[in-house]
């Protein structure tokens, strides 16, 4: 077995019915950053569409091994605090990385405040990937890490965000402002 097939086999993933959530690879930087600068992307996740040099060094030198210190320590059993988790929406049909989803701390809202955020390519909107991404980390945090309660946010005019929240269970809780933008505020607990 070659390094790279070994290196493949450790790979943290969450398998959900037509999509794989995994952990970033470093060969998913062209993806990423593809996905970063489409309209309806960049429009409502603020600060992804970055340079492409930029993005390497985030993916190699924050995101990765952020990603990993986050999975030693539920392997551990141990507190992730502000750690976050980022992961891939590949399809499971051609392997294709087709979006994000993760989970980190928001700070700029009430504590506690661990947001799940998801965001998908334009070729793969309205076929319910994100929502099967969502729900596959919600179920992921709610059994394995020890979270009681999730929060997520969507501005008011991104519907389809709005409604993958809403389907997931989260509940509502208010409007709010944040860098001048009106957000819809969800909260979902554990029980």
């Amino acid at each position: 077995m070659s390094n790279l097939q070994q290196k493949r086999e450790n790979i943290f993933t969450i398998e959900c019915e037509d999509i794989i959530l995994r952990e970033y690879l470093v060969e998913d930087l062209d993806a990423l950053h593809n996905l970063t600068w489409q309209p309806h992307f960049h429009a409502f996740l603020m600060d992804w569409n970055v340079a492409k040099e930029q993005r390497a060094e985030w993916i190699s030198n924050y995101e990765i091994p952020e990603n990993k210190r986050f999975l030693d320590a539920v392997s551990s059993n141990e507190d992730i605090g502000d750690l976050r988790l980022r992961l891939a929406i590949v399809s499971k049909r051609t392997g294709q990385f087709i979006g994000v989803c993760g989970t980190g701390i928001k700070d700029e809202l009430p504590s506690p405040n661990r947001e799940i955020y998801f965001g998908i390519s334009s070729e793969h909107r309205n076929q319910g990937y994100t929502t099967q991404a969502a729900r596959g980390l919600i179920d992921y945090l709610f059994d394995h890490v020890r979270v009681e309660q999730l929060v997520a946010i969507a501005q008011i005019t991104n519907v389809p965000s709005n409604r993958v929240i809403q389907k997931c269970g989260f509940a509502f809780q208010s409007e709010i402002e944040l860098d001048n933008r009106i957000y819809r505020y969800y909260k979902l607990s554990k029980n």
